[in-house]
Parts: C-alpha cells; structure tokens; sequence
C-alpha cells in the first residue's frame, strides 16, 4: 500500500510497471481496485498508477472534499507531490469528470485524456446513481465475474455521501462547451447499453473539437473494462501509441465511431 497526505488525510494509491506515466481514477462506484487488470496489461510499458479520490477505498472520508473541484485539486497535489510535470489519466464515470476538470485547468500536465463512461452534464446521469445504496447501484452495474467479489467489498468502503454530493456538484456543470479548448488528445468512451450514464449525441457539442474523437463499445455496459477486458485493453494500448487519432484502424476487437 503506496500513500502520501495532503491535508492531514491519507490518499491511498497504488503503482505498477515502469515507463512512461499513467494514473488511473475510478468512478462513483468503486475504487483503484478495479483497475488491476488493466494495469497488469500496460506494466511493461508504462508506469501506472491508480488512486482512491476522497471519500473512497482507503483515502480520506471528510464530505468537505467530496466536490468536484475538491477531487480534482487532490489530483493537483497528488501528480505534484510525485514530481510529475505530465502524463496520460484515464478516468471513469466520477473520474472521468475529474479528468475533464483537471485538463481543463492544467493542460499542460496531461499527455493524452481516456475518459470512460463519463457523464457531460447532469441530463446525462440516471437519477438512480444519486439516490440508490452503493450495493444495490453493484447490483445493478456490476456484472459477476471472478474478482466481483473483491471489487464490491472495496466500494463498501465508501462514504455513502460521497456519490450523492458528487452528482449534485453536477448540476452546475456542462462539459460539452469546454471540450473545445482541450489540448491534449481526447478520447471518449461509452457503452451503447451503458444503462447508469446516457452517451452524448453528436448535437451535444459546440465548437470545434477537432483533438476529441469519441468511441462506443457496441454491447458495452458502465465496466467496460471489467466487462471485456481484453477489447478494453487493446483499444486504451492503441489510444496511447497514436500519432494522430484519426488513423486508428477499425479492428475486431472494437468498433470505432468518429463525428
């Protein structure tokens, strides 16, 4: 277990594999657990990390972090307290709003930007994330398989406030008018049945957003990464390797979608 304190809380994380910088945020159910996997596929290129945002696995519980802005200056202090000036983040649901937060303020520290069933406003929330009990929201989402077990018991740990105020900072937030001034690559992933977060159409944004392209697992549910690892984990390899977005192949493995 890896830590570092950032205003006398602890902020749990954990670090895999050497290369290049990655980090990794969980969503609004969860926790760094779940992305085991995926960091055992990239660890022999990348340095990965993944950690618990407030309210979460073994990081601090105070509601007052609990914002969005709260989450994402912890990323702040976090990447500074490692010394690290840049790297690609990858975040899901809740962490993929904290990662669109942080890119937007700090673009200069991002390499490249996965968000992965990421909500763009409110509208795009299904109202169960903020009023349902964290183990009926896995029952719900998370499909059974071999390290279920281990997953639910990590998101049991979390603070049953954190997700409601974290959906509620929501409301104030619309995501679709600041992906234009993104600099870093961009990439957008939903799951077609995706039943917890609504994918944005292609009305849902403005301006030119010529670095975002945007992918949808056809099948594909909230986990898409626990769902179908192996499709998951050749798509994100791919995203990192890319010199231009655009020139992404259409494998089997995934379907591409571009605007």
């Amino acid at each position: 277990m890896s830590a570092i304190v950032v205003n006398d809380e602890i902020v749990h994380y954990e670090v895999l594999g050497r290369g290049p910088g990655i980090l990794f945020i969980h969503g609004w159910l969860g926790s760094w657990r779940y992305w085991v996997p995926t960091m055992q596929s990239l660890s022999t290129r990348y340095r990965t990390y993944a950690i618990d945002l407030w309210g979460y696995g073994d990081s601090g519980k105070r509601p007052i972090n609990y914002t969005i802005e709260a989450q994402m200056k912890l990323i702040e202090r976090f990447l500074d307290q490692l010394g690290v000036t840049k790297m690609a983040i990858v975040g899901h649901g809740l962490g993929g709003v904290v990662s669109l937060r942080f890119a937007a303020q700090h673009p200069e520290m991002v390499a490249r930007l996965m968000t992965i069933a990421t909500p763009l406003n409110s509208a795009a929330i299904n109202p169960r994330m903020r009023n349902d009990a964290v183990a009926s929201l896995l029952d719900w989402l998370l499909s059974k398989g071999p390290d279920t077990e281990s997953i639910t018991a990590e998101a049991k740990k979390s603070d049953p406030n954190v997700i409601a105020i974290s959906v509620e900072d929501m409301a104030t937030m619309d995501f679709t008018v600041g992906l234009g001034l993104l600099t870093a690559p961009t990439l957008l992933v939903h799951g077609e049945k995706d039943i917890a977060i609504t994918p944005p159409t292609d009305d849902s944004f403005n301006g030119d957003q010529s670095n975002v392209h945007r992918i949808s697992f056809e099948g594909g549910k909230h986990f898409p990464m626990l769902d179908d690892p192996a499709k998951f984990n050749r798509l994100l390899a791919d995203f990192l390797e890319a010199k231009d977005l655009t020139s992404l192949e259409l494998k089997d493995e995934w379907k591409r979608r571009i605007r």
